[in-house]
């Protein structure tokens, strides 16, 4: 199930710490500017909405980190959820089978990085958009949604991510400014 919060603006950080796990607290608090503990609490409290909603699971969980980073939950191995976030908004997805998820902003078009992350096809899309700041995004948030699903994160080879055979689900809120994406 998705969960989102394109509030980020009205999260109240205050209210949220005492809700946090103390390892989520701790974590919340490092980042120095405050949509970063924004961001952080807020994600934390949707995994717990989508925990309690989709298994029953009341308790705050902790977190353990794989081999490149990628957070499970201590004790439910099974339950399987990916995070993002962007200053717009804040993506939870949580499902019983590995998920990727990626929600980033719409921004200025680059050209040097839609060179450097996508593929002569993928460029030519881009350039025939009417909107080729969205067919970016759009296309970013599909590669680190898949790079996500694997664990591996953002990597060097960007413009290799995508076979053309994976099946996303993608949003484009260009009201709110932010487009995700979601692969299982």
């Amino acid at each position: 199930m998705i969960y989102l919060n394109d509030d980020i603006a009205g999260f109240d950080i205050e209210a949220a710490l005492p809700l946090l796990s103390d390892q989520r607290r701790e974590q919340t608090l490092k980042f120095r500017y405050e949509l970063g503990r924004k961001t952080c609490a807020a994600a934390y409290l949707l995994l717990c909405q989508g925990l309690q909603q989709e298994y029953g699971i009341t308790e705050r969980p902790l977190f353990e980190y794989g081999e490149h980073g990628k957070p499970f939950i201590v004790g439910h191995p099974d339950i399987h959820f990916n995070i993002s976030h962007c200053r717009e908004a804040v993506l939870v997805v949580v499902s019983d089978r590995p998920v990727g998820a990626d929600v980033e902003c719409i921004r200025e078009y680059k050209d040097s990085l839609v060179r450097y992350t996508m593929n002569d096809a993928e460029i030519a899309r881009i350039e025939q958009s009417d909107h080729p700041e969205v067919a970016f995004i759009r296309l970013w948030t599909m590669k680190e949604a898949k790079l996500k699903l694997s664990g591996r994160g953002i990597t060097d080879h960007m413009k290799d991510v995508l076979d053309g055979t994976e099946d996303f689900l993608t949003v484009v809120n260009e009201k709110k400014g932010y487009i995700y994406s979601i692969i299982q």
